[in-house]
Order: structure tokens, then sequence, then C-alpha cells
């Protein structure tokens, strides 16, 4: 095999890592919208084509492991392929929660704790650092990918913020004289939405993984890794 075609493949490889990384950034953002919506028909749909996302990982898993065994590759090479390894690993996960997001829109209630708003919120600054972090990656943009990191927190007291709002509520509730059946519709709903939070606080953590391995694959940093 020459040394061109050995390239090429590496090239193949970032590809396919950013190509199978969009389709589930674009799955999550029609997950958030039929969540929004309460569109459960097309929770469903979404929720179905998560087979086609775990072929591609393990299609790309077997290109890291051969491109590994054939080509026992060194210094960025070796750090690309093993950084990409653990990013499709991330994006995979990813792929998860957005699986359970459909779900969590068959379970969900006309009566919302949170707001459209505040979904879309949460949803859209988890997807713009997905979205971001594969960007880097594509990049290899080690000052973004160290930025990315940092917006973590954020997300963090976002989720956090939202949680408290949906405990306040069941406080309040919980002081009126609820029906059984009222009970168990809010307890219902609480647990959905604090699901929803914690998977979208989730996408933001692997998110941030991504970002971190591609600080490795820049700059041999292990630190966040």
């Amino acid at each position: 095999m020459t040394r061109k075609s050995y390239t090429e493949q590496l090239e193949e490889l970032r590809e396919d890592v950013l190509n199978m990384g969009l389709k589930v950034h674009d799955r999550l953002g029609m997950a958030l919208e039929a969540m929004a919506e309460v569109d459960m028909e097309r929770a469903d749909e979404i929720g179905s084509g998560d087979d086609q996302i775990d072929d591609t990982y393990v299609k790309i898993e077997r290109k890291c492991s051969d491109l590994l065994a054939l080509q026992q590759p060194v210094a960025k090479d070796l750090r690309l392929i093993t950084a990409s390894f653990k990013i499709i690993t991330d994006i995979e996960r990813i792929g998860d929660k957005v699986v359970n997001l459909t779900d969590y829109t068959k379970l969900s209630r006309d009566e919302r704790i949170m707001d459209e708003e505040d979904i879309l919120e949460l949803g859209k600054f988890a997807g713009t650092m997905f979205e971001d972090s594969l960007k880097y990656y594509d990049e290899q943009d080690l000052e973004g990918a160290e930025q990315l990191v940092q917006r973590d927190d954020e997300m963090d007291e976002m989720c956090e913020e939202s949680t408290n709002k949906i405990l306040g509520h069941l406080i309040e509730k919980e002081s009126k004289t609820l029906t059984t059946e009222e009970a168990t519709r809010l307890g219902q709903q609480v647990s959905t939405e604090l699901l929803t939070i914690r998977d979208l606080e989730r996408v933001a953590d692997h998110a941030t993984n991504i970002a971190a391995r591609t600080i490795y694959l820049v700059s041999s940093t292990r630190e966040l890794i």
C-alpha cells in the first residue's frame, strides 16, 4: 500500500466521523422539534432510525482497527485514529440520547412544567456545542476546542436552573390537595422532564469529550481525556 493511499484513508476516516456526527446532530434537532410540538408520530419515526447510526459506528470502528493493525501509525496519525475512535463513541451515545428524547415525547402530557422555549433553549445550547465540537475536530482547531470545554459549565448552570424550576413546581403542587390520578400524572411529567434535562446535559458532556479528544489530537495533551 502506498503512502498516498494511506493518507487518503486517514482523510476518509476524518470525513466519515464528521458525516456521522452531522447526521446525529440533524436527528437531535428533529427530535427537539418533535418534542416541542409533542409530535409523537414524528418522534417515533426519528427514534426508529437509530440502527443506521449504530451500523455507521461499527464500520468506522472497523476502519480504525484496520488502520492500527495494518499501518502501525505513529505520532499525529496515531492520535487521529485513536481520537476518532473515541469520538465516534461519543457521537453514538449522543444518538442514544436522541432516542431517549423521542421516547420522552411519547410519554409527555399536555400540562408541561417547562415551557416549550425552555426545552428548545437547552436543546439549542447542547446542539450548538455538539455542532461546534465537530467543526473543531474537522478543522483541528485547538483554541476553539479549548473554549468549548469551558462552555460546559454554562450548560450545567442552565440545567440546574431548569431542574430547580421543575422541583419548585412539584413542591407547590404537593402543598395542594391532589387526586390520586392528578398526583400520578404530575409524577410522570416531573420524571419525564427531569430525564429530558439530564439527557440534554449529557449531550453537552459528550460534545465536551469530543473537544477534549481534539485537544489531544492537535497538542497530544492528555489532561482532559
